[in-house]
């Protein structure tokens, strides 16, 4: 049985040129799709949205459309073009630029610095989602910007850059000049576009040292202009991640935009482009040899900031779960998971409803989907009665003792979802006695301990996809235990007694406090954690 569910998890290998765009109901700026782009996709949430292209991505105008050589582009001509844009015409408008970002442009256009916004917010605006972070550069040197700015930091030593302080918010502005200094150089073969001037000789130097051509775009605001000189806007226009030089060599280059490529596929629901996909697959592996500090950063970036479900799919699609997290990929292997599925499971519904409550402008703290990882594992290892499940999250969510929880837990009404394998059939004995019924919350509450200290196990990783002797191996341990152990005090144990009295189920609908969410709150990261398992377990439109 193992053989025949290993080789349906390994037997198929493809990129699909279809773009997924996840529409969440949080994002109060996505454009209702037309009908016409309607169709089914993946996933049985409202808020996977339709099939479609990036919206208000225009074509240039002929006269600002050059190749490399200086040279108008006629339509047989297939090298890159060089493109200045009128931002107008992407419907970008200034009060999608935070006040912070805008104070900062200002200052240093006033100084007589030419300062952009670069990456992947000017990509973000076109498309008309919420960028994550605002990134500036700027023609000034980093000394010079600390004379405008005098409360800022510089950080970094290989690549460094201005933190600029704007009340709590952390604008960074980095040097034309210094990534001149510390990036790669340009391709020899490749000479200054005749008929272009020194700005955008500068500009265009920094853009061929991007990872993506999508993240190689740079907005200047003052001239409502958009610069692309490496092809960015069409990649947007085909939904499409590519790689600024080939793909082989800019992923040996870092390793760490392997995951990149995925995590930006799974935001913006693009595809990778053949030789990328290609990449991905053979130098999989060489995460292995990352710093375990940048796989964790790149997780939290898939995971905490709205596109978990997505990252999770993509990353089994193309064989990394095993490397990353084969805990997780042993799971979706012993579900008979394919790598295309489009089915669902516990564990990518838990994922979904996170996704539901969290946006790139208001991620949640690791300690959120760790704790999720870990609390799906425990049922994996021991499923349970959902009447369990139910009172360990009221239990957790309003800091109610173990009897008051159990005694709302028996009125609620609700329906589990009974597809999932992780939740028992309802015990006899639970029915009918509160203390046993308490001693398995207790029991659950222990599980979950025990399941985030094997998150932290090198020796239990590097067994987990030991059944499937055709899965690649790995030991990669990349979560630290200081953030371990406080997962485990945050969602390992539950309130014997509790400080007050509560009539009827408490409601889940709460307004969440995204600073402290962020910041990893132990109440509020708590509060989310059981309103995420509670809808996970008794979905909202379940009869």
């Amino acid at each position: 049985m193992f053989n025949k569910l290993s080789s349906m998890a390994y037997g198929s290998f493809g990129v699909s040129s279809k773009a997924l765009v996840f529409c969440r109901p949080c994002y109060g700026s996505i454009r209702d799709l037309p009908s016409s782009l309607r169709t089914p996709t993946i996933g049985h949430c409202g808020c996977v949205g339709a099939i479609a292209a990036p919206r208000n991505v225009v074509k240039p105008r002929k006269e600002e459309s050059r190749d490399f050589s200086g040279a108008r582009k006629s339509n047989k001509d297939k090298s890159m073009p060089w493109k200045k844009l009128d931002a107008n015409e992407f419907g970008i408008q200034r009060s999608m630029i935070p006040d912070s970002t805008r104070m900062v442009l200002n200052k240093l256009k006033k100084k007589g610095f030419q300062v952009y916004l670069v990456g992947g917010c000017v990509r973000d605006l076109i498309l008309d989602r919420i960028p994550k972070d605002f990134d500036v550069i700027t023609t000034a040197e980093l000394k010079e910007v600390r004379k405008v700015f005098p409360g800022c930091q510089i950080v970094g030593r290989r690549f460094p850059i201005c933190h600029v302080y704007v009340d709590d918010i952390i604008i960074e502005v980095s040097s034309f000049s210094t990534s001149a200094r510390t990036g790669k150089s340009p391709n020899k073969t490749l000479r200054k576009p005749v008929g272009c001037n020194e700005p955008d000789y500068i500009r265009w130097k920094n853009c061929l040292q991007r990872d993506f051509t999508v993240n190689g775009l740079m907005f200047d605001l003052s001239e409502n202009v958009v610069y692309d000189y490496i092809g960015g806007v069409e990649d947007l226009r085909n939904s499409k991640v590519r790689t600024v030089s080939a793909a082989k060599f800019s992923f040996v280059e870092d390793k760490a935009r392997i995951l990149r490529a995925i995590r930006i596929a799974a935001r913006l629901g693009f595809s990778l482009t053949k030789d990328v996909a290609i990449s991905v697959k053979e130098l999989s592996s060489s995460l292995l040899r990352l710093d375990p500090s940048r796989v964790r950063m790149e997780i939290n970036y898939m995971l905490a900031y709205g596109s978990a479900e997505a990252s999770l799919r993509l990353l089994w699609r193309f064989g990394l779960m095993e490397l990353l997290l084969p805990i997780q990929a042993s799971y979706l292997v012993s579900q008979g998971f394919r790598r295309r599925d489009g089915r669902s499971n516990m564990l990518l519904s838990l994922f979904r409803n996170l996704d539901r409550l969290v946006a790139p402008d208001r991620p949640c703290h690791e300690f959120l989907w760790i704790g999720i990882l870990a609390f799906h594992k425990a049922l994996v290892d021991k499923p349970r009665d959902p009447t369990v499940v139910a009172t360990f999250c009221l239990a957790i969510y309003s800091e109610l003792s173990l009897s008051e929880a159990i005694e709302i837990a028996r009125s609620n009404s609700k329906q589990h979802n009974s597809n999932f394998q992780e939740l028992s059939g309802h015990e006899q004995d639970i029915d009918n006695s509160d203390s046993k019924l308490s001693q398995q919350v207790i029991n659950l509450a222990e599980t979950i301990r025990s399941a985030v200290r094997k998150l932290n196990d090198r020796d239990y990783i590097a067994n987990a996809m030991s059944k499937y002797p055709q899965a690649p191996g790995s030991d990669m341990v990349f979560m630290s235990r200081p953030v371990l152990e406080r997962v485990e005090k945050m969602f390992g144990s539950v309130r014997r007694k509790g400080s007050q009295e509560r009539d009827g189920l408490p409601s889940l609908e709460r307004r969440i406090n995204y600073k402290s969410l962020a910041l990893g709150d132990f109440h509020e990261t708590r509060r989310v954690f059981a309103r995420i398992v509670f809808d996970t377990v008794y979905p909202p439109n379940q009869n």
